[in-house]
């Protein structure tokens, strides 16, 4: 049976999901923009990647936890950006979070720029390369020694180059 407060509650979280989804389209505008060495049109990006990569470079997307084959990735080499191919993150400093993302306690020198992330109604740091500005994921302050840090990336948006 539908009574008032049925409708008014529905009503409300209808209007809380186009805020987040609007939210959301904001802040990947923001976040494919900028100047960057390794610059492609949207379309030439959209040619380049899959979908699921292109959703999470380009518009801020998140894979699903435990869906990366990175995550499992034991092996000696050097995770890339899948968008441009630049090395970001070597498997010495990849450990398990157990959270089903990927996770590096470090990054390699220059490879990562930073944004603040406001969506999701809080305040988060976002990763990003920093050739193509594409996005990585991002990073806590929950991480192991030495660094204390846990850059949580999508697997997607990576490459994983064996040595």
């Amino acid at each position: 049976m539908m009574d008032r407060r049925s409708v008014l509650l529905g009503g409300t979280a209808i209007v809380a999901l186009s805020a987040f989804g609007l939210l959301r389209s904001v802040a990947s505008v923001q976040a494919a923009e900028g100047d960057f060495p390794f610059k492609l049109t949207d379309e030439e990006w959209k040619a380049r990647l899959d979908p699921a990569a292109y959703d999470v470079l380009r518009h801020e997307g998140t894979e699903y936890a435990f869906s990366s084959p990175l995550n499992d990735e034991k092996r000696a080499g050097t995770f890339l950006c899948a968008g441009c191919e630049q090395p970001l993150f070597t498997s010495e400093t990849k450990y398990d979070s157990r959270t089903g993302w990927p996770s590096f306690y470090t990054y390699i020198d220059g490879a990562l720029g930073t944004t603040i992330d406001n969506s999701l109604f809080m305040t988060r740091t976002e990763v990003h390369c920093s050739n193509c500005g594409g996005h990585q994921g991002h990073v806590f302050e929950d991480g192991p020694p030495p660094t204390g840090l846990r850059y949580c990336i999508n697997g997607v948006a990576l490459k994983f180059q064996p040595a």
